[in-house]
């Protein structure tokens, strides 16, 4: 039986955010479970919070977010003398590129277990052939270097199988968040409250939405739906929260958002590092996203008890029950979105009882004690593996 006790994980992200506010739980989580837990990624300002868990953070000084392949081979150079020099007991990579470049360095230092996470395959069935091509082959490539893939989509899960990745690698880890943390308004005080700090009156229905300001995340829609929205329903207000993400190409431009905000009731609340209690002030929640992997922030807002509406894309499906736990809508469609917003805002009762729905689904399917469960699981599995690998004698060395 392999302990994990005592083993040294390193995981690896592009960014320090992604370490606390995707990883937050999970490596605190490893971390009681009695190893010893390494967040590797870009330096940043989320490296303070990842320190008072208790968890060391090493720099990657070559890790960017941007299309950079110099940078990315250096990268990958870096982590392999890193792991070199932390010699840990597995690595644990995660987001594209680092899945990427990340795995290969592993293998390449000889790191005993070597578990990726896939968020979201980089392609979906949508995207053109060339597209798929190319980040289906670089998965397939990059697997053959790991021990084992913990997939969080169902979708994904079948489109690696068809792709050869063996299925003993295969762990259909699906996705979670904190079911304490997250929960339905206390009372109706709780939830005035939320709404007097976001500037919102008691009487509005107040249309919410967790994002990064990206265009990827389907803002385009969301805001000619509330431009739409203002005329036939001045009762609605949107709120958004989330942060600018400069370094991405499809950042919004703060002109875009400032003439968003006029055109449409639309409150722009930055980023809050206590989102639980913003989700007690929406009504509903609208995610109009082109492209997600298992999106947390739906997960966050069916565990505060709310009903969604959510493009129909890999990844929302799975967050999103169409016609019990909220409402699922094309991606690109601003009319449609628009008339599944009305649908509710017209709706209290509906809104009650998807918001019902969307709680006992995330009890049943969202909790992340399931995925800590899985993951340690896997480890054993990957450790356990390798160990029995060095014992074995080569066929060049066994005794005749």
């Amino acid at each position: 039986m392999i302990t994990l006790t005592g083993k040294r994980l390193v995981h690896v992200t592009t960014v320090d955010m992604s370490l606390v506010l995707l990883l937050g739980p999970q490596l605190r989580a490893f971390a009681e479970a009695g190893m010893d837990v390494i967040g590797v990624s870009a330096p940043g300002p989320y490296v303070p919070q990842l320190e008072s868990w208790g968890i060391r953070h090493v720099p990657l000084r070559h890790a960017t977010r941007s299309s950079a392949l110099g940078q990315d081979v250096m990268a990958l150079v870096e982590l392999w003398r890193l792991f070199r020099q932390l010699e840990p007991d597995i690595v644990h990579t995660h987001n594209p590129k680092p899945g990427l470049y990340g795995r290969v360095a592993a293998r390449a230092a000889r790191v005993p277990g070597v578990v990726n996470t896939v968020h979201g395959l980089y392609a979906s069935p949508e995207d053109p052939v060339a597209k798929r091509a190319a980040v289906y082959t670089l998965e397939r490539a990059a697997s053959l270097c790991s021990g084992a893939e913990l997939v969080q989509n169902p979708e994904d899960y079948r489109v690696l199988a068809r792709l050869g990745v063996p299925k003993d690698k295969l762990v259909l880890l699906g996705n979670g968040v904190d079911l304490q943390r997250f929960n339905p308004p206390a009372s109706e005080q709780s939830r005035r409250e939320a709404r007097a700090d976001l500037g919102v009156g008691a009487d509005a229905v107040v249309v919410g939405t967790v994002a990064r300001l990206v265009w990827q995340k389907g803002f385009n829609e969301l805001f000619a739906a509330a431009e739409h929205l203002r005329e036939t329903h001045p009762e609605v207000v949107f709120v958004v929260v989330g942060g600018s993400d400069p370094d991405k190409a499809d950042a919004i431009p703060p002109e875009r958002l400032t003439a968003a905000s006029e055109r449409g009731r639309i409150i722009f609340a930055g980023s809050r590092d206590d989102v639980e209690q913003v989700y007690a002030g929406f009504d509903l929640f609208v995610l109009p996203s082109y492209r997600e992997g298992f999106p947390r922030s739906a997960m966050e807002a069916a565990a505060s008890g709310l009903p969604i509406i959510a493009t129909d894309i890999r990844g929302c499906r799975q967050a999103v029950s169409h016609g019990s736990t909220g409402l699922l809508v094309p991606a690109h469609d601003p009319a449609r979105l628009a008339a599944a917003i009305e649908e509710l805002v017209l709706s209290p009762a509906l809104r009650r009882r998807m918001g019902a729905a969307g709680r006992r689904k995330a009890e049943a399917e969202f909790d992340d004690q399931m995925v800590v469960s899985k993951s340690l699981s896997a480890y054993e599995r990957v450790l356990a593996t390798s160990s029995t690998r060095r014992r074995t004698p080569s066929s060049a060395t066994r005794p005749s």
